[in-house]
């Protein structure tokens, strides 16, 4: 399986093809429930995620959601 480049919150970064969402996310050391994630320039609803295969030079920013009072 080859990999890929994708840019990630402004880094380059690398995965293999055919990898989603979700796995991606973890990959790079996030929880997937606790994160909002832009994808291409649109906030992508969680209940996409699973469906959505990484592609090259995809742009992804990801927001850790902090709780808290």
């Amino acid at each position: 399986m080859s990999s890929l480049e994708l840019q990630v919150n402004g880094e380059t970064r690398t995965c293999f093809e055919e990898t989603n969402l979700p796995n991606l996310l973890l990959q790079l050391g996030y929880n997937p429930r606790l994160v909002a994630v832009e994808y291409n320039g649109e906030i992508l609803h969680r209940q996409y995620w699973e469906n959505t295969k990484i592609k090259s030079n995809d742009k992804l920013e990801i927001v850790t959601i902090v709780g808290g009072g």
